[in-house]
């Protein structure tokens, strides 16, 4: 009879000798029947949790209840100390400059609802008691509004709610500035709502057409009652006349965003991530209830970060001398007392920094559902969503999230890049000049520590670009070897390896390749993948691989003074064009390469009459660094042929780099 011992090693010699080891993929869910959307939350801004059962869409803000009631947890603080606050994802009313916790000014008593709370008037002069109201999102407003307390006195004896503000300034803005958000000093915001010299109403309510409005600014100013107060206010002694029991802000439909960030979820061990699914809903409303309206303008984004622990964070207490060290989170709110640079002690808390070492920064926004979610493995996940809208009556519905979730192949697969013929710069990055065809190498590393990761035999290589496989090299020393495939993709480069990358048979992996670079910063990412099984690819981290290449980098960066025009090398396939319908140059077909585009952006051809009237414009889509063409029928924008003549053709872009065009005559005739 076999052992159990014996039975095991047969089983594991034989799943050595197929190189097959089931890897499924598995889905991690929210909403729908996975996890429950409420209660998975660490912040949720106008989320609407109870109209669709198993799904959040915006709150959609009635026009009898004042919008101050759909938020909670506000900060009294311009700059809240809280752990994890993020601007724009908590609201806040704060007084003057900075704002306070103290009771005798605390911005949020007048946000409460309730006028019983509020705060005395000042005694620091007319002008002196200003509010800010951060409402952290947009929101359709047709109607502010303040009111004196229900009850209480003066110290002078008066009734409070008798007690009227005599004149006033309201200022609302529906979205941040710096210049203003920044400074501690008084100004108005974007657009003056009203400015009051005399007001007599202990109910104020100002009305204005309905827009997105976050921040909202009332200062009390100085009116005619004021006169013999001014004088003993300047000395430090009579407060003012004025009692604000609470703030009111009303209006009508659906914020611009509403903000849900999940809670930080443990995986169970770490994963590779494939893609992401969204099922979501464009909605109208209407008075018999929301309707599904596929074409109305809304949109969902989905951030996400991966992490190998549970908090992304590092916290810091100050030294003896000055200098800061690590400590827990747990000492760091519960034991230490808040500090600051000026008077840095022992006990005092200092700087909160992000844990690059364990923890991927947010995602760029996915917005389409299926697509790669683009993480690094890890063991925790936390994901940002925004449900956007850009009308009042019109938002979306999101009914589940999903992600594909795999085991690892590897523990880790380590990847640098260096320069073919420079694989030590002396400035340890590697430099290439813009638009110029460079051999690159690409070696990786890979560390096994579970008898459950089954290794791979396929490396993708991301380089924004086309590129031209040049040689394979595996084990150590290296030996020369012919890829079984290799495939060259839009923006990068695939080679399947002839050897199995296992615990068994680890050898280092070195790939050459030529291509050509359209960005002053690029990052070269890789990722491993295994054809045996239905598992997901694995990304490859930058690191130290091999004494060989001193980068330890995946980056590629433009030489110095390397600044090409966005738009260059832009050729017509003809100079002449004939449409008349005989299939030759019937057509322009135009092809150019662009350069420093860190994102994708809109792309337009224009054509022009040499009096400079716009014939034709043609929005091409989004397109990114590197070469690209277009192509156009001689058509005007009413679809008829233009007539014989020349023209200047211009292709044009606009990005917050700054604007570029490039032109060139054609000539039609017939």
């Amino acid at each position: 009879m076999i052992n159990r011992a014996c039975l095991l090693w047969v089983v594991g010699f034989l799943l050595l000798l197929g190189g097959k080891i089931e890897a499924e993929i598995s889905t991690w869910k929210l909403g729908g029947e996975g996890l429950a959307w409420s209660g998975n939350d660490s912040t949720s801004i106008l989320i609407d949790f109870e109209s669709a059962p198993g799904a959040i869409r915006p709150v959609y803000i009635a026009p009898d209840r004042t919008i101050l009631s759909y938020l909670s947890n506000w900060s009294p603080l311009k700059f809240p100390r809280d752990l994890g606050f993020v601007e724009g994802e908590r609201p806040r009313a704060w007084k003057g400059g900075r704002g306070s916790e103290a009771t005798v000014s605390n911005g949020t008593y007048l946000v409460d609802g309730d006028s019983t709370t509020y705060n005395p008037s000042s005694t620091a002069g007319i002008g002196g008691d200003w509010y800010t109201i951060d409402l952290a999102v947009p929101v359709p407003a047709e109607r502010f509004g303040f009111y004196t307390p229900s009850q209480g006195f003066r110290g002078d004896g008066r009734l409070l709610r008798e007690d009227v503000v005599p004149a006033f300034e309201v200022s609302i803005a529906a979205e941040g500035d710096p210049s203003w958000l920044e400074s501690g000093t008084y100004r108005p915001l974007g657009a003056l709502l009203a400015d009051v010299q005399e007001n007599f109403d202990a109910h104020v309510k100002i009305d204005f057409p309905r827009q997105y409005v976050r921040y909202v600014r009332y200062r009390r100013k100085l009116s005619v009652q004021d006169q013999n107060l001014t004088v003993t206010a300047t000395s430090g002694g009579a407060a003012s006349t004025g009692t604000i029991g609470d703030f009111e802000l009303f209006g009508e439909g659906v914020p611009r965003r509403a903000i849900y960030v999940t809670r930080i979820f443990d995986l169970g061990g770490e994963v590779n991530f494939g893609r992401i699914f969204l099922a979501a809903t464009p909605m109208q409303a209407e008075d018999r209830g929301p309707l599904a309206t596929p074409e109305v303008a809304v949109a969902v984004r989905v951030e996400a970060r991966s992490g190998q622990d549970d908090d992304p964070d590092v916290y810091h207490e100050y030294t003896d001398s000055g200098k800061e060290k690590v400590v827990s989170r747990q000492r760091y709110e519960f034991e230490l007392k808040p500090g600051d640079i000026q008077r840095a002690k022992p006990g005092m808390r200092a700087s909160i920094t992000y844990d690059t070492d364990n923890w991927t920064f947010w995602s760029p926004p996915i917005t389409s559902s299926g697509g790669p979610i683009g993480l690094d493995s890890g063991s925790y996940l936390q994901l940002k969503i925004i449900l956007e809208s850009k009308k009042f009556d019109a938002f979306i519905r999101l009914d589940s999230l999903w992600v594909e979730t795999a085991p690892l192949l590897a523990h880790q697969v380590v990847g640098e890049v260096a320069r073919l013929d420079d694989p030590q710069p002396a400035r340890g990055f590697t430099e290439v000049e813009l638009g110029e065809m460079t051999d690159f190498v690409y070696q990786l590393r890979t560390e096994f520590t579970d008898a459950g990761e089954q290794g791979f035999d396929g490396v993708r290589i991301r380089t924004g670009h086309r590129a031209d496989f040049r040689q394979l090299q595996m084990g150590s020393p290296p030996r020369s070897l012919e890829p079984a495939a290799v495939t060259a993709e839009e923006e990068g480069l695939v080679v399947l390896l002839p050897e199995r990358i296992t615990r068994s048979s680890n050898q280092p992996i070195r790939i050459s390749f030529g291509t050509e670079v359209f960005l002053y910063a690029n990052t070269f990412e890789g990722e491993v993948f295994d054809t045996a099984t239905p598992g997901l690819p694995q990304p490859v981290e930058a690191g130290d691989v091999t004494t060989e290449l001193s980068t330890n980098s995946l980056r590629v960066l433009g030489k110095a003074g390397s600044t090409p025009d966005f738009i260059q090398h832009l050729e017509l396939s003809s100079q002449v064009l004939t449409p008349n319908g005989d299939g030759i140059n019937d057509e322009l077909v135009i092809r150019y390469t662009l350069y420093r585009l860190p994102n994708r952006i809109p792309v337009h051809l224009n054509v022009y009459t040499l009096n400079g009237r716009r014939v034709k414009r043609l929005t091409v889509g989004d397109q990114g660094s590197g070469q690209q063409q277009l192509s156009w029928d001689c058509r005007d924008e009413l679809g008829q042929r233009l007539t014989p003549g020349v023209y200047l053709v211009e292709v044009a872009l606009e990005s917050e780099f700054g604007e570029a065009r490039q032109l060139r005559s054609l000539g039609i005739a017939y």
